[in-house]
């Protein structure tokens, strides 16, 4: 999916993540985000494209940044690519707050078991480990991660 394409299907999804996520905010607290630590969910996105050829092997690096109870957190991504597909991946903490640092801490130590053998192009992160929130950032990083690998 082109840059142009999936930014309109984002814009298009915003108001209904939005409602999604007010719904969610009546009933969850920040100490809903460690409640279930061996849950960890990861999908694929379908995707009408290939991804032979969209994407430069290497490794990439980008900072992901996320809202937490305690304020704007960032978490450090680092991808290896080949031929479309993660093949490693490092998450490095660099939360201000504990609390967040505990929770990115746990991500990190979940998150390989769950991206490395996936199509960037389809990866999608929600939960890892418990923590809920850095997925958000981890998002983000992975996001700037495919422009890199694009160019």
């Amino acid at each position: 999916m082109n840059h142009t394409v999936r930014r309109r299907v984002l814009i298009g999804l915003a108001p209904l993540a939005a409602g999604l996520a007010l719904a969610g905010c009546a009933s969850s607290t920040a100490a809903d985000e460690g409640a279930s630590p061996s849950r960890s969910v990861v999908s694929a996105e379908s995707s009408s494209t290939s991804t032979d050829g969209a994407y430069t092997d290497g490794t990439y690096s980008a900072d992901g940044s996320y809202v937490s109870p305690g304020g704007t957190e960032s978490v450090g991504v680092e991808l290896t690519i080949a031929d479309g597909v993660v093949t490693a991946v490092t998450v490095t903490p660099e939360a201000d707050d504990a609390t967040s640092a505990q929770y990115q801490q746990q991500f990190a130590s979940g998150i390989s078991d769950e991206v490395v053998g996936v199509a960037l192009d389809q990866l999608h992160v929600d939960k890892v480990a418990g923590s809920s929130l850095t997925s958000g950032g981890f998002e983000d990083a992975v996001t700037q991660i495919e422009e890199q690998a694009r160019a």
